[in-house]
C-alpha cells in the first residue's frame, strides 16, 4: 500500500471472491470468527473480539481504498462484513445450497452490529465522490509510517488521512505533517458511534495547522489519534 509501483493503475480490494468461497472464511469471519453468531446484536456483550474486528474492519477498507490504487472493487457482503463463506452446491457439500447466498436481511435488522459496517461503507463511498481521491492523479505523499506507534499518516485527494494501529496506545497532541495550512475538520471518523465505534473525537473538533515543517511536509498540526481507529480530515 505505501510501496507500490509509482503510475502503475491498480484494481483495489480487502476481499475477493475467491477468499470467500469453499471452505474459506470473509474477512470478517477471520476477524471474529465464532463470535459473529452470539455477540453481533446490540443487546449482547461487545466482547474484545468483536469490538476488535469492527474496528480493525472499518481500518482495513478505509486504508485500501485511500492508498490501493485507482480503483475500488468490493465483493458482495463486505461491505457490511458478511459472515461465513459461500459454497455452490457440489459433491463435497451434498450437492446444498445452504451457503449458496448471502444474507443481505443482516443489515435490515437494527438489533444488529452489522448496520455500523454498512453505514461506514456508505459514507466512505460517499466521501469519495465528493473528493475523487481514486482518480485524483499523482498528489499522494505517505508523510509517515511509525512501526513503533503503529501509526500511518497520508495525503491523497486533499486530504488528510490518519491510522493509529495500535491495539492499546492512544495518542493525545500527536503532531503530524501536512502540505496544506489553515483549519482542519473532520471528513470521516471510524470511531464515531454512528458507525459502532467509541466517539472518542469530537466530530466538531477544529484542528489548526502552524508553520513548523514535520516528516518532509511544509506544515504540521497537533491531533488526537485514539488506538484502533482512523481519521480522515478535510482543509479550509
Amino acid at each position: 500500500l505505501t510501496n507500490r509501483r509509482w503510475q502503475e493503475k491498480t484494481i483495489t480490494y480487502c476481499e475477493s471472491h475467491d477468499q470467500a468461497l469453499v471452505g474459506d472464511k470473509t474477512l470478517a469471519f477471520w476477524l471474529m470468527d465464532k463470535e459473529m453468531y452470539t455477540n453481533m446484536s446490540d443487546l449482547t456483550e461487545r466482547t474484545p473480539i468483536i469490538d476488535r474486528g469492527l474496528a480493525l474492519h472499518k481500518m482495513i477498507r478505509l486504508v485500501t481504498i485511500g492508498l490501493g490504487g485507482e480503483g475500488y472493487l468490493n465483493f458482495e457482503g463486505n461491505e457490511f462484513g458478511h459472515p461465513e463463506w459461500l459454497d455452490f452446491p457440489r459433491e463435497g457439500n451434498g450437492n446444498s445450497f445452504h451457503y449458496a447466498r448471502r444474507q443481505f436481511n443482516l443489515i435490515d435488522d437494527d438489533l444488529l452490529r452489522y448496520k455500523y459496517l454498512y453505514r461506514f461503507d456508505r459514507a466512505m463511498h460517499h466521501l469519495e465522490d465528493e473528493y475523487h481521491w481514486l482518480t485524483s492523479g499523482h498528489d499522494q505523499y505517505v508523510s509517515l509510517k511509525n512501526e513503533g506507534d503503529k501509526v500511518l499518516v497520508f495525503e491523497k485527494g486533499g486530504l488528510l488521512w490518519l491510522f493509529n494501529f495500535h491495539p492499546t496506545k492512544s495518542f493525545a497532541d500527536y503532531r503530524v505533517g501536512t502540505a496544506w495550512p489553515g483549519k482542519y475538520t473532520v471528513a470521516l471518523d471510524t470511531d464515531s458511534p454512528y458507525f459502532g465505534g467509541h466517539g472518542r473525537v469530537d466530530p466538531k473538533a477544529e484542528f489548526f495547522s502552524t508553520s513548523d515543517p514535520w516528516n518532509d511536509r511544509p506544515h504540521s498540526l497537533m491531533v488526537y489519534l485514539p488506538c484502533r481507529s482512523a481519521l480522515v480530515l478535510k482543509h479550509d
